[in-house]
């Protein structure tokens, strides 16, 4: 697949008008060969990811999260936020990311985390419609956020009351912890999030919600398989993988 073309594919899948003013996604850099053949999909453009997709031989790696949020100035292999950057481009592989557009898209990260925990009924969460609501048989928190354990792979931080009853559920993958007025305002009882400050869980405190703080990392590689099989069904001649040496950067003993 010529390298135009995927970026018609991915604008189709996160359209670029998506993305809040602050991110950087798309295409960061350029691949060296504009036939493509193997592309790896992780959250991060790390060094295990970049050696990663070296190894295997691919064209281009996909990302959740991008680099080059800041002036860059120099890169270097010796510059922790530039070191991964430079093994792609070392080697002639591409790097886009698609971000907060594939936050916010149809059948995107929050899509994905609202189905792996099984909500239904689920809607954008208003204002900004990157986050997603819906409802569950009414349960207390405690058994619903054991649900969400298990269905994650995740350690929990967890506010609010056990014995408060969940039946309308608000999730945002990532760091989502301020939409806790939001997913309030919305009617939701609980808002599970990737990230969640203290501020923030005092303040839910005071709304009545509860909120499941679920790791950045589990709460968004759910939409990793999915893209990569809806990508793979778009293009029979691309390889696609998803990540098998990506390390979270915080995770539970």
């Amino acid at each position: 697949m010529q390298l135009h073309s995927f970026l018609a594919q991915m604008e189709t899948i996160a359209p670029r008008d998506l993305a809040l003013d602050f991110d950087n996604p798309g295409l960061l850099i350029g691949p060296e060969h504009k036939e493509l053949r193997k592309i790896l999909i992780s959250l991060d453009c790390s060094q295990e990811t970049a050696q990663e997709a070296i190894d295997w031989g691919a064209d281009l790696l996909l990302t959740h999260h991008p680099v080059f949020f800041g002036g860059v100035k120099r890169i270097s292999p010796d510059d922790p936020a530039t070191a991964a950057p430079w093994l792609l481009i070392r080697h002639g592989i591409g790097l886009f990311a698609a971000h907060t557009n594939l936050d916010a898209a149809a059948g995107g990260v929050n899509d994905c985390l609202a189905a792996a925990l099984e909500l239904q009924d689920t809607t954008p969460l208003p204002p900004e419609n990157m986050g997603r609501i819906g409802r569950i048989a009414p349960c207390p928190l405690q058994a619903f956020a054991a649900g969400v354990q298990a269905k994650l792979h995740a350690t929990l931080r967890i506010a609010g009351a056990w014995d408060k009853i969940i039946s309308r559920v608000a999730v945002l993958g990532g760091a989502g912890g301020d939409a806790v007025a939001d997913a309030s305002a919305a009617g939701a009882d609980v808002l599970i999030t990737g990230e969640m400050k203290h501020h923030l869980a005092l303040e839910a405190g005071q709304l009545g919600i509860a909120v499941i703080e679920a790791g950045h990392y589990e709460t968004e590689r759910v939409v990793l398989e999915p893209l990569m099989q809806h990508l793979q069904g778009l293009s029979n001649d691309v390889e696609y993988r998803v990540a098998r040496f990506e390390i979270p950067c915080l995770r539970g003993l």
